[in-house]
């Protein structure tokens, strides 16, 4: 992992920041296409929005984009291009939670304060058999006082380091690699037979179905797309005309001809066939899409944004747009 031993602030925060919800392994990729494209903060500050976004496509959680953005160009004016070098003005960038601002603050600055991820979580949960709910602001609270007093002042980067390659690689989620642990002796779970039940978390937050008709409209080797505004999922990135609907019904046909004339305002309006349901799982919700081809004749230029198809691999797309597009070819896998 080039991240690994890194002192630039820069290299560091964006690892972080990609990491985040993500597996190393995705995001090693991601990671190196945007030093190549964007080898400075002052490089991606001076980047649009839907430059970023498209480098995004496919990471998932796009706000950490959009922040990332933000921040990149806060540096550039705030801060004369450099990093703040404390934990404490690091929280106060867009988008730099605790964890971040620790990790930058101990890898690149050797700021004594702990990186305090879900390994670093799991691992100290365990030997020390804590019981607190790490998802609320007490439990919180006691692993993050808990990791500080543990990390030394003399090499706090190489002591966080260790503790997140520790969680991700022994003490891990399931299955962990007991046998092999030299804290096996002062480990309180392993002890208790209790390592399974570690961490304890007490709030899940229940996932929700969504459902959508996606209308593909083309005329003239142009096609209609449009820009998600507001603060709903996939902000700033581009989709097919759609309509949400409270569910499918059991007759598509009559649904999506009720769906399409009202979205339309016209009569006149035919549509030639559509899909069966593409699922998208995200954090807290499943979005549900069936894709309708739609007659264009009928549709007037100014009721949509018409874009050459062959430009399309420009925009930036969700997941389950572009595994519909390229099924019909109109974007490369």
């Amino acid at each position: 992992m080039p991240w690994k031993g890194e002192k630039d602030p820069y290299r560091i925060w964006l690892s972080e920041i990609i990491l985040q919800q993500t597996r190393v392994q995705q995001g090693l990729g991601y990671y190196e296409r945007f030093i190549s494209a964007y080898p400075s903060v002052h490089d991606l500050a001076q980047a649009s929005e839907d430059e970023v976004l498209k480098l995004w496509q496919g990471l998932g959680y796009y706000s950490r984009a959009r922040n990332l953005h933000f921040t990149a160009k806060d540096i550039v004016q705030n801060y004369e291009g450099k990093f703040p070098q404390s934990y404490a003005k690091l929280l106060k960038l867009k988008g730099v939670g605790k964890y971040t601002a620790a990790a930058i603050a101990s890898f690149a600055f050797d700021e004594a304060v702990a990186a305090v991820d879900g390994n670093v979580i799991r691992v100290l949960s365990r030997i020390y058999q804590i019981q607190e709910p790490f998802d609320t602001a007490d439990g919180r609270k006691q692993f993050d006082v808990l990791a500080n007093e543990l990390t030394p002042k003399n090499w706090p980067g190489i002591f966080n380091q260790a503790m997140m390659d520790f969680g991700a690689t022994v003490c891990t989620p399931k299955k962990p690699l007991c046998e092999l642990c030299p804290f096996q002796k002062d480990c309180e779970a392993f002890k208790n037979n209790a390592t399974n039940d570690l961490p304890v978390r007490k709030n899940r937050v229940q996932s929700k179905s969504r459902f959508f008709f996606a209308f593909h409209i083309e005329k003239n080797g142009s096609i209609a797309i449009e820009q998600r505004k507001g603060k709903d999922i996939w902000q700033g990135l581009y989709q097919l005309p759609w309509q949400e609907v409270k569910g499918f019904d059991g007759n598509m046909e009559k649904q999506i001809d009720e769906v399409a004339h009202g979205y339309f305002q016209s009569e006149d309006l035919n549509f030639y066939s559509f899909t069966e349901v593409f699922k998208q799982q995200l954090s807290h919700q499943k979005i549900h899409v069936v894709f309708v081809e739609i007659d264009a004749k009928n549709i007037t230029d100014t009721q949509l944004n018409f874009i050459a198809t062959r430009n399309l691999s420009t925009f930036a797309f969700p997941k389950i747009f572009i595994l519909y597009l390229q099924g019909k070819k109109l974007i490369l896998e």
